[in-house]
């Protein structure tokens, strides 16, 4: 039980949304335009700190255009009204200019982001829940989990693993670049890597674990194959000559050899490399802090009822790209966007407030109620 002492230095909040990335500052606002005052969104670093920390050379493989007057949405906009492409005068952004636009839009809707805070436990406690945070304890009827996974990358995927260097640790590929180099991975990551370090004369082998690899993937659906930018990118006749891409190639371990390292094969083949293999096989994910807060489903994500609501934790929602609805994948912000809210509206509805502000959500396209996609290879 609380004691007074204790209870005057308890923080009391309607929403805390724990994270300030593209996921958490969307559905912030979208919590404004339902009519939450009382919210909070928590951040370790800041907001857009994750992009902060992208590759320098890296860019947003789906292409900004200000697109408002027409009636649609910038694709990669988190909120009504705002457009990258526009604030940022950039088709592709960089992970540091899309962070300016996070901080901008935050600043715009005055959304009450601390930064600095690391958010160590979160408690059901009577009704809500108790985080327990480096600036002290806060009590909030409703938590969005919006924390993201590039901050929390896959880096133990296989034995042998801590000898490369996982892509989302490296702040430009000119630190890396040489003669030759291997790349574990093949998806979006892996070949941004190839191709930036192909772009410095580098000769890549890109090794990845399926015989459809995503190169190879005929799938309209961007979760699962390359993207139309990537694709183009592969094609250029200097990046090509130095990029081999392996499909089939399900490393199991990586290896010390000689002076460099050798990557080693389910299918018996290796790969030798003078320099440590770098890793693009993606991210755990911040769900992994709080895994006891959620049912699991057969696939290993999350097991989320119709609100994007865990299941097991009354009260827990869950905004960002480990969102996932029978086979529909919410990895992209033009996808995971379209849950916000139905988040935000879900929250009003139990702290009885009238939402009106979110028709405007219907109005461009984004969900109010339950999934409504078009099918299995939804193009949402």
């Amino acid at each position: 039980m609380t004691n007074r002492k204790e209870a005057a230095t308890i923080a009391d909040v309607d929403v805390a949304v724990v994270g300030a990335g593209a996921a958490g500052v969307g559905v912030g606002v979208a919590l404004r335009h339902a009519g939450v005052e009382n919210l909070v969104l928590l951040d370790r670093h800041g907001v857009g700190a994750s992009f902060d920390r992208w590759p320098a050379e890296m860019r947003f493989i789906t292409p900004s255009f200000a697109t408002n007057s027409i009636g649609m949405l910038d694709i990669n906009s988190v909120a009504i009204g705002t457009s990258p492409a526009f604030s940022l005068q950039s088709e592709h952004p960089s992970g540091k200019e899309y962070a300016a636009y996070l901080r901008g839009v935050a600043q715009h809707f005055e959304l009450p982001v601390r930064g600095d805070v690391n958010v160590y436990s979160i408690a059901p406690d009577g009704g809500g829940f108790m985080l327990t945070t480096i600036g002290g304890p806060i009590r909030a009827q409703f938590i969005v989990w919006a924390a993201g996974e590039f901050q929390y990358p896959q880096t133990v995927p296989f034995p042998g693993a801590a000898l490369c260097r996982h892509n989302a640790t490296i702040s430009s590929w000119k630190s890396v670049a040489g003669k030759e180099a291997i790349v574990i991975g093949g998806y979006e990551s892996g070949i941004d890597a190839a191709i930036h370090l192909a772009r410095l004369g580098t000769r890549v082998t890109v090794l990845d674990r399926s015989d459809t690899a995503p190169w190879n993937n005929e799938s309209a659906d961007p979760s699962v194959t390359l993207s139309t930018y990537t694709t183009e990118r592969l094609r250029d006749t200097q990046v090509a000559r130095l990029i081999r891409l392996a499909s089939g190639a399900d490393v199991f371990e990586v290896r010390k050899y000689g002076r460099g390292y050798r990557v080693c094969c389910t299918s018996g083949k290796d790969f030798v490399t003078k320099s440590p293999p770098i890793l693009a096989t993606g991210f755990r994910g911040s769900v992994t802090l709080v895994a006891d807060l959620f049912s699991q489903r057969e696939d290993c994500y999350l097991l989320l009822n119709k609100h994007d609501e865990s299941t097991r934790t009354p009260g827990l929602f869950v905004c960002g790209p480990m969102v996932r609805h029978e086979q529909h994948i919410f990895c992209f912000i033009y996808k995971f966007r379209q849950r916000f809210a139905v988040v935000a509206k879900a929250i009003a509805n139990r702290l009885n407030l009238p939402a009106e502000q979110l028709e405007t959500y219907r109005q461009w396209g984004m969900y109010l109620d339950d999934l409504s996609c078009c099918g299995e290879e939804c193009m949402c």
